[in-house]
């Protein structure tokens, strides 16, 4: 505990003075941007990795006096009348910048103090000069010096506008939306096909449909509506509509996941195709270096090796599509070492030697990884893991649905990690939206979607000529 007490206006005398001494770093540099709004180039190293000399905001260093001024001389009750700067030099990251201020001036009328303020560097040359008059504390006050909280810094959110951004030099595709009969179910489609994603087809009751969209003041007048039922013959009718190629992408509405999916899983009438069909979340979390993918932590509950290798060659697929060219993938489990008592190491080091011999493609991989050592390549040094992916990974593949539902939320909860979510392995991509999805996370689905869908039909073309 350290107490520290003001100099009221009758204690301070001509000459006395105080001192602090500061070095610049990254952070100040980072924190002062983000207060006070200045992303000047000057004060950030270019990604491009064009080198340049990054200096500090001049007002970083002026700050100082204000810690002066408010915690040594006079201290806890001082209010700024006003401050002048000249500026001499700059200050560049690592310097070392020592602030000082000088009583020079007293004013009993107001009970103003003026200050000589000047700023020096390692160096010995001077930052700047100034003067600031303040108005002095007329009351003592002694208080226990306060524990600032510490601050962390992590990347703003920016992967999910990235991928809406890239949707619009696509066409729209066409949409079929399983009974869309809630506000939030008709809501997110409505607005990706106002950002010109998709083309939306609506199949439920469309006196249902309508009457939502009455209730909660949405335009439903330019989307094709198919008029069925109920919610089972609406997911027999979008998984049709879907099989027919007149709809190329498939979404869920407010009917239950399971009712949708025993239609697209139908072997005669659905949409399977020769590959496992699995779910990937893809997360856009502040605190990790990367977009990262998460399967399968949606469709598959207790996938068994043959179905993991589907379950990663889907995730690979959409690695691919996410312009993220040798996805490197981290295949989960408690330890990173094979343990013959924990079965998903064994299938692991299988998955593994499945890759090296072609048996999956287009990605790099690694495993068993614990979840520490396949995102932090700190961990993974602590533990001496040599490795292409630990540390860096683009997607992890989690041992069952109960394990990834889990990291997923928590990534979400606890990491504010922004996720959105789509299904692969199927004749179309399939958005399967969730009641507690935000708007840009369905959003973003849905552009994820198009992405998917377009690549595909681009592929396709090239191999028909």
């Amino acid at each position: 505990m350290v107490i520290i007490e003001n100099k009221t206006y009758d204690e301070i005398t001509i000459g006395m003075s105080a001192s602090l001494e500061r070095t610049l770093t990254k952070d100040d540099i980072m924190m002062f941007s983000v207060m006070s709004g200045d992303a000047n180039p000057t004060h950030f190293e270019e990604e491009s990795g064009r080198k340049h000399r990054v200096v500090g905001h001049g007002m970083w260093g002026g700050s100082l006096l204000s810690a002066l001024l408010g915690n040594e001389l006079p201290g806890a009750g001082t209010v700024y009348k006003s401050q002048t700067f000249d500026f001499k030099t700059t200050v560049a990251l690592g310097d070392v910048v020592t602030a000082t201020i000088t009583v020079t001036a007293k004013n009993d009328a107001d009970k103003t103090v003026f200050f000589d303020c000047l700023a020096t560097n390692q160096k010995g040359e001077t930052v700047f000069t100034g003067i600031a008059s303040v108005f002095a504390p007329q009351t003592k006050q002694s208080y226990e010096q306060k524990i600032l909280p510490e601050m962390q810094f992590r990347r703003g959110h920016h992967v999910f506008e990235d991928l809406v951004a890239r949707c619009q030099k696509l066409r729209p595709v066409s949409v079929a939306i399983c009974y869309p009969c809630d506000e939030v179910s008709l809501a997110g489609p409505l607005e990706a096909a106002a950002q010109n994603l998709i083309d939306p087809i609506l199949v439920g009751p469309k006196d249902k449909i309508e009457a939502t969209a009455a209730q909660y003041g949405l335009d439903v007048s330019n989307c094709r509506i198919v008029d069925v039922a109920d919610s089972l013959v609406a997911a027999e009718k979008a998984v049709a509509l879907c099989r027919s190629g007149e709809a190329e992408v498939l979404m869920k509405g407010s009917l239950h996941t399971d009712e949708m999916m025993r239609e697209v899983a139908r072997k005669d009438t659905g949409l399977r195709t020769g590959r496992r069909i699995s779910h990937v979340f893809i997360m856009d979390v502040p605190t990790y270096p990367r977009t990262l993918l998460i399967t399968d932590a949606a469709v598959n509950i207790y996938p068994t090796l043959e179905d993991k290798v589907d379950i990663l060659q889907n995730a690979i697929d959409l690695a691919h599509v996410l312009e993220i060219k040798e996805p490197k993938c981290a295949i989960l489990s408690a330890v990173e070492t094979v343990y013959p008592k924990i079965a998903s190491t064994i299938e692991a080091a299988a998955l593994c030697k499945m890759a090296d011999r072609g048996q999956i493609k287009g990605g790099v991989l690694d495993g068993p990884l614990a979840f520490d050592n396949a995102v932090s390549e700190e961990a993974a040094k602590i533990k001496k893991i040599v490795s292409p992916v630990a540390g860096k990974a683009d997607i992890l593949l989690v041992p069952d649905l109960e394990a990834g539902n889990m990291l997923a939320k928590q990534l979400s909860y606890l990491a504010d990690a922004d996720a959105a979510g789509i299904v692969l392995g199927g004749r179309v991509p399939i958005v399967l939206t969730s009641r507690a999805d935000s708007a840009k996370a369905r959003l973003a689905s849905c552009a994820v979607a198009v992405l998917f869908a377009r690549a595909r039909e681009a592929n396709l073309t090239i191999a028909a000529q």
